[in-house]
């Protein structure tokens, strides 16, 4: 069994790979001014970059999990979800508030995906 970190840091990588599975670590807003929405796009777009990066892409999510600062950006975050998400290749999701480590941040997905 191999394992791949992609983009690994000291304390974190940007992805796991193993076994033809994609592990993303929690990305996050680099637009931290923005609203909800933006943000969400901006997460995202980092999304369908890594996934490509490693020879996947967003029709092959499997599993995400949402965080969302405040479950009043919900509205918000799904616009940005829906224009994104592959029609016919909707992952299981789970969304829940929770307190980010930045509190600009307003949203943070994880998720697994298929290589």
């Amino acid at each position: 069994m191999s394992i791949y970190r992609h983009k690994q840091g000291a304390r974190l990588a940007e992805a796991a790979v193993c076994n033809g599975m994609i592990f993303l670590a929690g990305q996050v807003p680099e637009n931290t001014e923005a609203d909800a929405q933006a943000q969400t796009a901006n997460v995202l777009g980092q999304i369908d970059t890594l996934l490509a990066e490693l020879g996947s892409d967003k029709s092959k999510i499997l599993d995400v999990t949402i965080f969302l600062a405040s479950l009043a950006d919900y509205d918000a975050m799904n616009a940005a979800w829906d224009a994104w998400v592959p029609a016919g290749n909707v992952p299981a999701r789970a969304t829940v508030e929770a307190k980010l480590a930045n509190p600009a941040w307003k949203v943070e997905i994880k998720l697994v995906a298929a290589s």
